[in-house]
């Protein structure tokens, strides 16, 4: 509804509150899966993926002048469902109603994204350390690069409200693009997703890199769970010990008098071996990512 030449009735956030708790009860009710975001405090974000989020948003200058009436929003609990899926973030937000926001961002363009993984090169050893945000100052300075990074820039973000304020971003898409930041704290493998790439790969180079040496030479071809563990910075059961080294070593066939020909230079590593490292590496992550995900599930 539009209200043309008269300001539009005040709603008290106690009377906001209580519409969006029977908005959403409703919802629920039909099988909406309601995602609130709900802070504590002043601050809106405290990890650093949300910080770092937050601080990016508010570095573009095409947004500061609604981005303060939305941190008003989201702090008072008025963005009452926000959910985070590739390429797009749907949410409701309370207002003088509720108000339905849609905010597109564009995918990670492929080269920029390799770009990323090639200058995060031999930086990540664990993949609970990169979901807990425990990285190196060089892998945070490139995740986050406000230009060569994850985070979208403003031409890369679009959104749309059904609220009758005719700014280019009102105040209830602020809202929701602050508790995108908020979101972040609880599960920052919602940026990869949002951006349309797989965070797993990350550390797949480095993690293929590290069982192929381990893998490496006579004394090494078996890599066993305790190794994997430091490896993946996480606690690794025995099934995944047999690897490449096992797998594609093979025997090499006795020559003339009984005797064993060279092993082939490093340069020459054959193909099989180095697509069995690979699947090792990906199931283990797999594996790793389960891990993590349930020890989020148990802390909550």
């Amino acid at each position: 509804m539009a209200w043309y030449g008269e300001w539009r009735p005040y709603v008290s956030v106690a009377q906001r509150r209580a519409q969006a708790r029977r908005e959403m009860a409703s919802l629920r009710k039909k099988g909406t899966n309601i995602q609130p975001v709900e802070i504590e405090g002043r601050k809106i974000a405290k990890t650093f993926w949300g910080e770092a989020w937050c601080d990016h948003l508010e570095s573009f200058s095409d947004f500061e002048n609604r981005l303060p009436r939305g941190r008003t929003y989201v702090r008072n609990g008025s963005v009452c469902h926000l959910a985070i899926s590739r390429g797009k973030v749907d949410a409701k937000v309370s207002g003088s109603e509720i108000y339905d926001i849609s905010v597109r961002i564009k995918p990670l363009a492929p080269k920029k994204w390799q770009a990323v993984k090639q200058r995060c090169a031999g930086q990540i050893g664990s993949l609970l350390e990169l979901l807990q945000g425990r990285l190196s100052d060089h892998v945070m300075s490139v995740v986050t690069d406000r230009s060569e990074g994850l985070f979208p820039l403003p031409s890369e973000i679009s959104f749309e409200c059904d609220c009758p304020d005719w700014a280019i971003m009102c105040k209830h898409v602020a809202a929701v693009l602050y508790g995108v930041g908020a979101r972040l704290d609880e599960k920052p493998e919602l940026l990869f997703e949002l951006r349309g790439v797989n965070h797993e790969e990350l550390i797949e180079a480095d993690a293929e890199q590290a069982v192929s040496s381990a893998t490496r030479g006579g004394k090494s071809r078996r890599l066993d769970a305790g190794s994997l563990s430091d490896v993946f910075g996480i606690e690794v059961d025995g099934a995944e010990q047999e690897t490449a080294g096992t797998k594609a070593a093979g025997k090499r066939k006795a020559g003339p008098g009984g005797k064993r020909p060279a092993k082939q230079a490093k340069s020459t590593k054959s193909p099989r071996k180095k697509k069995v490292v690979k699947k090792v590496v990906k199931k283990v992550v797999k594996k790793v990512v389960k891990k993590v995900a349930k020890k989020k599930r148990a802390a909550k």
